[in-house]
């Protein structure tokens, strides 16, 4: 687009261009004329221009040359040519040289260009240094669009339509208002006292305005903000408060003072007392190895088990030192933020019971005998004795008799139908065992076949989680038989004096008979396993609380009983319980080649190594590791099981099964094999190998080939 000016035909010329390059070449096109032949003046750059809104023209004006209007000596689109191939920005230079090299513009011209402004905004809003603009059109009506947060005001009327026209005739203003939040804060010290926490969410100010916009037929009106951090809190308002909460102790200085100076919200914790430090119960040092060196049969680089490398037995001699007793070591006290005592938790002696071959001297524990240490521990009770051996050479039968030894026993022949052999030690088996029973305090191994027998190993173990189980129920029901009897004495039909002589006891005999029918018969059970065991219980919690269990709830006795004393046996039996949870130990295992119609309990691990096990029962505290067959039969390990093969072609069932948190893997899991996990049980219709079966988080049973 260009204009001419008066004068003689095409002696100058405005002419307009997306840049100065164009509108120079349009320029000098209209007037036929070459770039020597003009002089160039530059009115208007291509940017942000009167009002702002000539940002896309540049407007030029070109005059024709004469004697009397000499080329200058520089020319302003050769130097604006130049600095575009040296890669430059034109835009400063060119300002410079307008603003030196040419001459004011005549009042036509500013004309002119005010013209051309005005036609670039007809009909069109814009926003400017937050003032709403507008140029009224006959053909176009320029819009606005109010945002959230904008009110506009025409002519001192508040706008409430969303949407409207504005006119360069009506007056507008535009308002926003800023916003104010506090410092939040707030101060929590924990239920024990011994941490203090401040937390800030600091304060600000949002700084409002209305965004600039260029001239458009229809704008929206949008707000800008600027967020500015205020955080207010002070060091004296939190001293207030935990002076209201009387802190007087362990006070973190700098993170009350980082507290104050944050400016992003965060918890500080800002004071913290002293915890109690635990002590250390007694114990017993050993001095010799008690633990089997070696744990079970030895697998050699083939793959085969080598049984006659079961294990290697630590000794002592007779008067050696094998522990020393350890008193217990109290804790340290801690304070609260208040400044109150936190005591530490109370300690306990190691309580020691010498079984056979060992004595006590003061804090030393002594072997009056040689043999082999063996030391059992529950709870704050340890047992040590030394073992002796017993080597029977022939094969245990009706000439040899039963055997049954205090110590460790090896049988070198084989043990026949309807014989026992018990033993507080290790029992080692070399040939046969037929339709016998074997039992072991410790590990059972032997060196061939065993058919139709039952062995047990850990029995001590496996009698103690048997009695824990009774005495959980019992301790629950006891608990409940105090609750209700501290019931009836704030009731106000009851008399103390009714039951100050005689005792509680035909209270107790009305709420057994009525309310815990069951408890009678489960406290005469659990009596009479203790009886039948008592030799084996070397803990005797048992026995006293069989006896207090009979003469508080099984019997009549003209002793009174109080609600102290029925507290009391609540507690020992709580500890019971305690100890009696199973555990997995080295030392308690069975180690075997082959199983044929048998029974086999152990609270520790049971192996398998020979060709495996047929139509058994296989009952282990740990794991169950087989390394042949199961053809038939149950295999239960509490701590997962391992097999080679599981199944049979006959289609005798089959039943491996572990709790819910453990896991079953077997390389080949043949047609009718059932396995279960929990009370998740699967069927195997086809024989399947590399089986890892396990439970996932929503209890679902998970099986992996």
């Amino acid at each position: 687009m260009s204009e001419i000016n008066g004068g003689d035909f095409m002696q100058n010329i405005i002419s307009k261009g997306k840049n100065i390059t164009e509108a120079i070449s349009i320029g000098l096109e209209l007037m036929g004329a070459t770039k020597q032949e003009v002089n160039i003046e530059i009115l208007q750059q291509e940017t942000k221009g009167f009002m702002g809104i000539l940002g896309k023209q540049a407007v030029v004006k070109l005059t024709r040359m004469t004697a009397n209007n000499p080329q200058p000596e520089r020319n302003v689109l050769d130097e604006f040519e130049k600095m575009i191939e040296e890669e430059q920005n034109p835009i400063p230079l060119i300002g410079k040289m307008v603003e030196e090299e040419t001459s004011p513009l005549s009042e036509l011209d500013i004309y002119r260009i005010r013209k051309l402004q005005m036609e670039e905004v007809s009909g069109k809003v814009w926003v400017e240094d937050g003032k709403l603009k507008c140029k009224s059109s006959p053909n176009n009506f320029p819009m606005v669009t109010i945002s959230e947060g904008v009110q506009l005001f025409k002519n001192h009327q508040l706008v409430k339509d969303k949407t409207m026209i504005v006119s360069e005739a009506d007056n507008y203003v535009m308002k926003v208002e800023d916003e104010v939040r506090e410092t939040r804060w707030s101060i929590k010290m924990d239920a024990s006292k011994l941490k203090v926490e401040l937390k800030v969410d600091p304060g600000y100010t949002l700084r409002r305005s209305i965004q600039d916009t260029d001239p458009e037929q229809h704008i929206e009106l949008k707000v800008e903000e600027k967020k500015e951090i205020d955080n207010t809190l002070q060091y004296v308002d939190i001293m207030m408060k935990l002076e209201e909460l009387r802190v007087i102790h362990g006070f973190y200085q700098d993170e009350i003072m980082r507290a104050t100076q944050t400016h992003t919200e965060g918890t500080f914790l800002i004071a913290e007392g002293i915890k109690a430090q635990p002590g250390k119960d007694g114990w017993v040092e050993l001095k010799v190895n008690v633990d089997d060196i070696d744990d079970g049969p030895q697998e050699t680089t083939g793959g085969r088990v080598d049984f006659r490398e079961t294990k290697t037995l630590s000794s002592v001699e007779r008067g050696q030192v094998v522990a020393i007793i350890h008193p217990p070591e109290p804790g340290k006290m801690g304070y609260t933020v208040t400044n109150e005592p936190l005591p530490a938790k109370q300690t306990h002696p190691i309580t020691v019971r010498a079984g056979n071959g060992i004595n006590v001297v003061d804090d030393k524990i002594v072997a009056t005998s040689s043999g082999r240490p063996q030391l059992e521990k529950r709870g704050k009770l340890v047992r040590v004795a030394i073992i002796p051996k017993l080597v029977h050479k022939g094969n245990v039968d009706l000439a040899s008799g039963n055997i049954r030894f205090k110590g460790d026993v090896e049988i070198l022949g084989e043990v026949d139908e309807r014989m026992v052999v018990q033993a507080e030690g290790n029992v080692t088996v070399h040939k046969t065992i037929t339709n016998a029973t074997i039992t072991s305090a410790e590990a059972i191994v032997t060196y061939s076949n065993i058919i139709s027998s039952e062995m047990s190993a850990g029995k001590n173990n496996l009698l103690v989680v048997e009695l824990g189980v009774l005495v959980k129920t019992l301790y629950r029901d006891v608990e409940q038989i105090i609750s209700v009897i501290n019931q009836l004495t704030l009731s106000p039909a009851f008399k103390s004096s009714d039951f100050a002589r005689g005792g509680l006891q035909p209270l107790i005999h009305i709420l057994l008979e009525k309310k815990f029918k069951n408890f009678q018969t489960d406290s005469k059970k659990y009596v009479e396993m203790v009886r039948q065991n008592e030799n084996e219980l070397f803990d005797d919690g048992w026995k006293e609380v069989s006896l207090a269990m009979t003469q508080v709830f099984l019997s009549v006795t003209k002793e009174v009983i109080t609600i102290e004393r029925i507290k009391e046996l609540t507690i020992k039996m709580k500890e019971l319980y305690e100890q009696s949870q199973p555990t997995v130990d080295a030392n308690t295992y069975i180690a075997i080649p082959n199983v044929l119609n048998s029974q086999l309990y152990c609270s520790g691990n049971i192996m398998v190594h020979g060709q495996g096990t047929v139509n058994s029962k296989i009952h282990s505290g740990g794991k169950v590791r087989v390394s042949g067959n199961i053809r038939g039969g149950e295999a239960y390990g509490r701590l997962g099981v391992e097999v080679n093969e599981v199944g049979a072609e006959s289609g005798r069932p089959t039943l491996i099964s572990v709790p819910d948190d453990q896991t079953i893997i077997i390389k080949k899991a043949m047609e009718g094999t059932v396995i279960q996990i929990g009370t998740m049980k699967h069927i195997f219709n086809q024989t399947t190998n590399n089986v890892c079966a396990r439970l996932d988080r929503d209890g679902m049973l998970v099986l992996h080939y």
